[in-house]
C-alpha cells in the first residue's frame, strides 16, 4: 500500500501535522500551502532593521535567540553545518544555537523562520514563506521559491532551484538540483545535476501507476516522492508522478519513468 506510514520516519519530525499514517505519500503537498501560510513564524528583535526586504545584506547576521545581530565583534568558526560546528562566539562566550546568514544572501518576505545551528551562505535567495530547520546548510547560489519546508540537517545545495517541496530529517541536494512539488524522505541525496520534472505536456493530473493501476493524484504538478534511504545518481531525471520506495536508487545519466518504484529498486 502507497501511505505515508509506510514511506518515511516520522519519529523525529517537527512538522508531523502534515503527515497522516494513512494518506497517500504525495498528499502532504496538497497541505503543504495551508500549512505554511498559518505557520507562527518569528519576527527577530531588530529584524527589519538589520535584515532588509529583497536587499543583499551587506555583512553576515547572526539570528540567536530571537534577535537579529549583526557580526561585529563576534567570531564565526565556519565547521561542518550540518554536525553542528558551525559556532559563533563572543570572546570566550559561545552563543549556543546561534545562526548565521551571509553577506551577500537575499530574503524577501517575512515568512521565514530559521532554526538553530543554520548556515545560509552569500548568494543564496530565499522567498517566503520558508522554513528552514535546525543545522541545515543552504548553500551559495541557492533559489527556494517559496513553500519550502526542511527537517534538521538537511543541504540545499549550490545552484540548486527548490519551490513547494518537502525535505524530512538529513535530505541532502547538494549540487544543481531543480526540485519542485517533491518530497525527499529522510536520509535521502540527490546526485549533481539531479532534476525532478513536475508538469506534465499534456493537460489533467498527474497519475500514479500502482500494481498496473493508474492512480489520480489530485495534482496538476507533481514531481518526485522519495521514501526514506533513496539515492539518485548526478545527472538523473524524474518523470512527473515518480514514486521511489525506500531505498530505491536512481542511476546516473538516467530518466525514471512516472510511477511506482518498488523498494531498493535499481532503476537504470
Amino acid at each position: 500500500m502507497l501511505s505515508v506510514q509506510s514511506f518515511f520516519n516520522l519519529t523525529d519530525l517537527m512538522d508531523r501535522p502534515l503527515f497522516q499514517d494513512e494518506d497517500p505519500p504525495w498528499q502532504p503537498l496538497t497541505k503543504l500551502k495551508e500549512y505554511m501560510d498559518s505557520y507562527a513564524y518569528t519576527q527577530y528583535i531588530d529584524g527589519k532593521k538589520i535584515i532588509k526586504d529583497a536587499i543583499p545584506l551587506t555583512q553576515h547576521v547572526i539570528i540567536h535567540e530571537g534577535k537579529a545581530l549583526y557580526s561585529d565583534e563576534l567570531n564565526i568558526t565556519f565547521g561542518d553545518t550540518t554536525k553542528g560546528q558551525l559556532k559563533v562566539t563572543r570572546g570566550s562566550v559561545e552563543l549556543e544555537g546561534a545562526s548565521v546568514i551571509m553577506a551577500g544572501a537575499v530574503l524577501i518576505g517575512d515568512k521565514i523562520s530559521i532554526g538553530e545551528g543554520v548556515l545560509i551562505e552569500s548568494g543564496a535567495m530565499i522567498k517566503s514563506p520558508a522554513i528552514i530547520g535546525d543545522f541545515t546548510e543552504v548553500r551559495q547560489g541557492a533559489y527556494l521559491r517559496g513553500y519550502c519546508l526542511t527537517g534538521k540537517r538537511c543541504v540545499l545545495g549550490h545552484t540548486t532551484e527548490i519551490k513547494h517541496s518537502i525535505f524530512l530529517n538529513d535530505a541532502k541536494a547538494g549540487h544543481f538540483a531543480y526540485i519542485g512539488d517533491s518530497i525527499l524522505g529522510n536520509d535521502t541525496n540527490l546526485g549533481a545535476g539531479t532534476k525532478f520534472a513536475n508538469l506534465k505536456f499534456i493537460p489533467g493530473n498527474v497519475s500514479v501507476r500502482y500494481e498496473r493501476e493508474p492512480i489520480d493524484t489530485g495534482r496538476r504538478k507533481l514531481g518526485a516522492i522519495l521514501a526514506d534511504g533513496c539515492q539518485t545518481g548526478c545527472n538523473s531525471v524524474t518523470s512527473p508522478g515518480t514514486v521511489m520506495d525506500k531505498g530505491a536508487i536512481l542511476m546516473p545519466n538516467t530518466t525514471a519513468p512516472g510511477g511506482y518504484h518498488k523498494a531498493r529498486a535499481l532503476i537504470r
